[in-house]
């Protein structure tokens, strides 16, 4: 099984009734023998927000690609969203049959609020954490000092006819979750998350598979007393938003980011799967215009977890972007 080079510690920032479980990576001097060790450098922290269906600890091999001198004095911080992995997806473990997009804005801002109030950090995002930190950064921009974002298209252009039956849709979703229609898949054991892991990327290794295994699911007691592997994903992430994807306002929002931004895709992107052709990686890099201080780039041999088909090409390209 795949085994970490750096270790990381959990811990849970109460935010919003909810307790936000993020994993903390750290490296200091540790030339100088203790208590003397010098103190390590003020770095920018580094915050890592993940994609749909997906954890924290998702990062874990790109953490481990970083160079020792881009770790040194430098703390690197990856949060579980709500309803995913050990992030609770209501307070009190209560029930929830719907996320909305903007709260996921409010707890990045809360949660660096609780952790870094007076500091700006650099911020990371894939996939569907790549689309918040785009608009986050647009909304808070004193708060980001770099951003990355890692395959966080957007959605395709919606129309305003396009709304009673998005909402009819969102309604019917609804009554199949309540109905019990709408689960996440147990496995028989981690080999079986695993397997289902490289299914869906089949560029991930067996040891990298086994050991995100462990962290993507977890172990639960059956109500026939059995014990099967289920996926730390709410099913109610299922259900589409309610609310239509209004482009323009995406576009004002990334119009007023201060950040250096970088864009990464990956040479074999989906995005043709995902949109039979509603939307394009054409139209993405149309819309990207509307950053400000931008770059772009491509991560070879990589498809949309990226920061696991290639953790050592990406950790080098955020080290240099960070510089």
């Amino acid at each position: 099984m795949y085994k970490e080079k750096r270790l990381s510690r959990s811990e849970f920032i109460p935010i919003r009734g909810l307790n936000y479980h993020i994993r903390v990576w750290e490296q200091t001097d540790t030339s100088a023998e203790p208590p003397q060790a010098r103190p390590a450098p003020i770095l920018p922290p580094l915050v890592l927000m993940h994609g749909w269906m997906d954890v924290a600890a998702s990062y874990q091999f790109m953490v481990d690609a970083f160079s020792d001198a881009f770790m040194q004095g430098r703390t690197i911080i990856a949060a579980d969203w709500r309803g995913f992995g050990k992030t609770a997806s209501a307070p009190g473990n209560g029930f929830t049959d719907n996320f909305w997009y903007a709260d996921y804005l409010a707890d990045l801002d809360f949660l660096l609020d609780a952790l870094y109030p007076d500091q700006s950090v650099d911020l990371v995002g894939h996939s569907m954490g790549g689309n918040v930190v785009m608009l986050y950064a647009g909304v808070r921009p004193a708060r980001v000092r770099r951003l990355v974002n890692l395959e966080g298209f957007g959605m395709p252009a919606t129309q305003p006819l396009d709304a009673p039956a998005r909402y009819a849709k969102w309604l019917d979703q609804l009554k199949k979750l309540h109905a019990g229609e709408l689960t996440m898949r147990p496995y028989d054991d981690v080999a079986g998350v695993a397997n289902r892991l490289m299914k869906t990327n089949p560029r991930l290794s067996q040891d990298k598979a086994t050991w995100l295994a462990q962290h993507w699911a977890a172990a639960k007691v059956q109500p026939d007393g059995t014990t099967r592997w289920e996926i730390l994903g709410d099913p109610a992430h299922k259900i589409i938003n309610a609310h239509l994807y209004q482009v323009e306002e995406v576009l004002s929002t990334w119009r007023r980011i201060t950040a250096p931004t970088l864009c990464v895709d990956a040479s074999n992107n989906e995005m043709y799967k995902w949109y039979s052709g509603k939307y394009t990686l054409a139209d993405y890099y149309e819309r990207l215009k509307a950053v400000p201080n931008l770059k772009q780039t491509s991560i070879q041999d990589a498809g949309h977890m990226l920061h696991h088909d290639q953790p050592e090409q990406l950790a080098a390209l955020i080290e240099g972007f960070l510089a």
